[in-house]
């Protein structure tokens, strides 16, 4: 498919999803992002019925009795239930929206999907929306998605590096003329750095953190400025290991950040390998360049100050890192970008 095809297809798209392992996201041409919300749905395993989700499903994250369940459809960027992912954004999107959409004449829809989606991946993301009523499916990958979301002159015939920091995984890519030139999926992403401060908690001070309380510790670290020169300690509140009782300690934050380097050691690795193998005009356009940061996980205190530190290459976070895959889908479909290569996979 020649580029300008695959640009005029995207075009003629009513509808683009970002359906990620943390939040889905749903563009409408002319509407702009109708939905942002947390992929998790609630379900009844007595009924099979679907009690909630977004938000709300993800508030009975570990308060659900027995027969309520708490599933995420999507890991990693990729679809793992259809059936559940369809009806969470049937639910999402509200019967308004869907019958504006369903009233559309040979409805088309685009997706984003990994740099390194397998058929059966892409498979699945095709399947979800067809089952939405989409009668044609165009794919988009993600790194090329979120590079014109953030503003990147992708089209360009030179040198630009962006990471897609996710929950599940970092994307780390370099682009030029609008293709990815060289690419590279950690399989680290920000549930990873989750994991590292709940079991540091654990072994360190005997403290189980509720699940819904990771992500304000990360919060509560941010003020704090987590880098070298922020405060030393921060009051987390949690259940004792041993005798199961609310507790409250004083942690560390500095110890906190050594904690989480392994995890952010792996991404550091995956960003040299794909500078070793890139060509040497491409990687001297980056040095003054840099890397911009997109994902949800961009925003985790003192992420940027490390990249920065150990490559020696300016890093920037984009003005809004959670969402510049669903704006760069948005972009592409109401024609406002022609980035040159752009190839979407099609049904």
């Amino acid at each position: 498919m020649a580029a300008s095809a695959s640009l005029e297809q995207l075009r003629r798209c009513h509808f683009a999803v970002d359906l990620g392992a943390a939040r889905t996201r749903v563009f409408v041409k002319g509407a702009g992002l109708v939905v942002d919300q947390p992929s998790v749905a609630a379900v009844n395993t007595r009924t099979g019925a679907l009690i909630a989700v977004g938000e709300l499903a993800e508030k009975m994250t570990g308060r659900t009795p027995d027969y309520i369940r708490v599933v995420k459809p999507v890991s990693g960027g990729t679809v793992v239930d259809i059936d559940m992912a369809q009806r969470m954004l049937r639910q999402l999107l509200g019967e308004r929206l869907r019958r504006t959409l369903r009233r559309k004449p040979r409805l088309r829809a685009a997706a984003c999907t990994p740099h390194d989606a397998d058929p059966l991946a892409q498979r699945a993301a095709i399947e979800t929306l067809v089952g939405l009523g989409a009668w044609r499916v165009e794919l988009v990958d993600t790194l090329i998605a979120a590079a014109v979301g953030c503003g990147l002159p992708v089209e360009q015939p030179e040198a630009t590096m962006i990471m897609v920091c996710g929950a599940a995984a970092t994307q780390v890519a370099v682009l030029s003329l609008g293709s990815v030139v060289n690419a590279e999926r950690i399989p680290v992403g920000g549930e990873a750095v989750d994991h590292a401060i709940v079991q540091h908690l654990r072994h360190e001070h005997e403290l189980v953190l509720p699940s819904q309380s990771v992500r304000p510790l990360q919060l509560a670290l941010s003020s704090n400025g987590l880098t070298p020169d922020g405060p030393a300690r921060t009051e987390i509140h949690g259940r004792d290991v041993a005798t199961g009782l609310a507790r409250s300690v004083q942690v560390d934050t500095a110890a906190v950040r050594n904690a989480i380097q392994t995890p952010l050691t792996a991404v550091l690795d995956g960003i040299g390998r794909v500078l070793r193998d890139c060509p040497p005009d491409l990687v001297a356009d980056l040095a003054d360049r840099g890397i911009m940061m997109v994902g949800g996980s961009a925003l985790l205190p003192g992420f940027d100050h490390m990249l920065r530190s150990a490559t020696g290459m300016p890093v920037h976070i984009a003005e809004r890192p959670d969402v510049c895959a669903a704006l760069g889908l948005g972009a592409m479909l109401e024609g406002r970008i022609q980035p040159l290569g752009l190839e979407p996979v099609s049904t």
